[in-house]
């Protein structure tokens, strides 16, 4: 079964019309995307779109020879014109099959928001399963118990958790390949959009490439372990969160604890909280070396900061006497054992911590000892980690990949 993406962008297509964002602005030339619409084995089209059987020209193919065309969402604005000798489109109801003159099978898969997906068995046996834009199935896949599909096109960056409900049920595997597309101006074309791609696992394509579901290709290099680094309010936490939401489950591990009567941490707590997605388990601990040991699902290590804040309370660390005498020497092999846990790990993870080596010298020798003891855990970190980002004002410079 061969797919033909004829587009991989949103409805409103990228750039958007009179949109002044700079998304938008590099969206231009090969970046440009129109509404996503998708071409099977020149038979079955996927959503009916402005300039269809251009783009088909465009990448080579003719439409035709399509039996059947279907649509996945609701279509705002003026109606599509139908080109001339294209049969009308139409929708599937939800659990429903059809068969197309072609040997292609077409299921209607129920969403939790307005629209159909479509899971398509051709007549080579192969499967995929196409989503409509921020549309995630509704409860089971539909995968019915069989093989993982071979290809998923999906609103990866939209609905990320949808992808998570796939991969727990068993419809995405490691063979899978999973394209996003729907593609808006939310996230800047070229090094990060793949960037985000990739920490889901999924891909980009370019309009017009096509792709033969079940040929053998690569799995996106998805890193084992992660160091987020940044500053206050830099948005390294946000970062750190989105790597994991196509996990199917993931133990957030906050080193904060609870502040009784502080009712700022309890705001900046909740918020955190309310970003996270409802399968992720929280636990609230310094312990680290035993959850890094343990066999499970990834974890959100947030953050090595409160963590160090933890271990130099413990040995004493603000004394300079006690420092001298045994603090140091018992700090350091306690950050060795994270270290060392870090290097051993078999989990994905995904550590955040704050950079705080560049700003203003502490005014106290206490404040001087954490801001060098942090730098210190950070590299001792960081050189364990596959995969180092530095958030910067929203923005994630790879440091490590």
């Amino acid at each position: 079964m061969e797919l033909t993406l004829l587009g991989t962008g949103t409805p409103e297509g990228l750039p958007r019309p009179g949109c002044p964002c700079a998304a938008c602005a590099l969206s231009v030339g090969p970046r440009a995307r129109a509404a996503t619409s998708v071409l099977v084995d020149g038979a079955l089209l996927l959503d009916l779109t402005p300039g269809a059987v251009l783009a088909g020209a465009r990448a080579g193919h003719s439409l035709a020879a399509v039996r059947q065309v279907l649509l996945t969402h609701p279509h705002d604005g003026p109606a599509v014109e139908l080109p001339p000798g294209l049969p009308t489109a139409g929708r599937v109801p939800d659990g429903r099959e059809l068969a197309v003159i072609s040997g292609h099978r077409v299921r209607a898969v129920p969403m939790d928001a307005p629209g159909t997906g479509y899971e398509v068995t051709g007549p080579d046996g192969a499967r995929m399963l196409y989503l409509p834009p921020g549309g995630a199935p509704a409860g089971t896949s539909g995968s019915s118990g069989r093989r993982a599909y071979d290809v998923v096109l999906a609103d990866v960056l939209g609905r990320p958790e949808a992808l998570a409900r796939l991969r727990a049920s068993g419809a995405v595997g490691p063979a899978t390949d999973v394209i996003a597309v729907h593609l808006d101006h939310d996230t800047p074309p070229g090094a990060e959009l793949e960037r985000r791609c990739a920490a889901a696992g999924a891909r980009t394509v370019a309009d017009g490439t096509t792709v033969a579901a079940g040929e053998y290709r690569p799995a996106p290099e998805v890193p084992r372990r992660t160091l987020v680094l940044g500053g206050a309010r830099s948005g390294k936490s946000y970062e750190a969160e989105r790597r994991l939401t196509g996990y199917p489950e993931v133990v957030y591990v906050a080193t904060g604890g609870t502040r009784e009567g502080d009712a700022e941490w309890a705001a900046r707590v909740g918020l955190h909280r309310e970003r996270r997605a409802a399968s992720w388990r929280t636990v609230e601990t310094c312990d680290l070396v035993p959850l890094l040991e343990q066999e499970g699902p990834a974890l959100l290590i947030d953050c090595l900061a409160l963590w160090l804040t933890d271990a130099m309370d413990r040995v004493g660390a603000w004394d300079d006497a006690v420092w001298a005498d045994k603090g140091a020497a018992e700090l350091r092999e306690r950050t060795a054992s994270l270290v060392a846990a870090v290097r051993a790990t078999r989990r994905p993870v995904v550590l955040v911590s704050n950079e705080v080596g560049s700003g203003v010298v502490p005014a106290t020798a206490s404040g001087r000892r954490f801001r060098d003891e942090l730098g210190r855990l950070n590299a001792g970190v960081a050189g364990e980690c596959e995969h180092v980002l530095l958030v910067v004002a929203g923005q994630a410079l790879v440091l490590r990949q």
